[in-house]
């Protein structure tokens, strides 16, 4: 009876200390959704192209980059894509200073390249055939679109969700400031 005591005891005093831990290693989310915060460094990735060719977002240090979060059932990320395509890809696309990567959440690649032709947009799509790379950003089950502005030494400088004009406008004002 003492050793079972003992033995109970013992777990509890373990379960004390591991379930805090364990709780403080899953960021809380925003009221976005978001995981990560402005002024975060930039969770890490790497991701296929539809083009089939790699990137990795460390890689792009020294850059300005936007991530677009979006798929094609998003009947919202429709309604931005023209804008970002438009009014920020077209101004920045020769800038070697910039990238801009779209990412696919959860759907294969045949799906994406049709969504990419009917979306008309020539800017760089990524696949997150599981949305891990989502998940680094945002809680799994949040929303999408959404829109990761990171400066150059890959800090989060601004978080945007779903598409609102003044948002969108903060946005482009934003890269436009980092790329002076």
């Amino acid at each position: 009876m003492k050793k079972l005591f003992l033995s109970m005891l013992l777990g509890c005093i373990l379960m004390l200390r591991i379930v805090p831990a364990l709780h403080a290693q899953q960021p809380m989310p925003d009221s976005n959704g978001y995981i990560v915060k402005v002024g975060d460094v930039a969770p890490d990735f790497e991701m296929m192209l539809t083009d089939g060719s790699q990137v990795k977002l460390s890689d792009l240090r020294g850059k300005v980059v936007m991530l677009q979060f979006t798929a094609s059932w998003c009947g919202v990320c429709r309604k931005e894509m023209p804008f970002i395509e438009r009014d920020i890809w077209q101004k920045y696309k020769d800038n070697d200073t910039f990238a801009l990567y779209g990412i696919d959440r959860d759907e294969p690649l045949d799906k994406v390249k049709a969504f990419v032709e009917q979306t008309q947009v020539t800017y760089p799509m990524g696949l997150d055939p599981d949305a891990n790379i989502f998940a680094l950003y945002a809680e799994r089950s949040a929303g999408i679109t959404r829109n990761v502005l990171i400066d150059q030494t890959g800090k989060i400088v601004l978080m945007t969700r779903l598409y609102n004009e003044d948002e969108f406008a903060s946005l482009c004002n934003k890269i436009d400031e980092l790329l002076k």
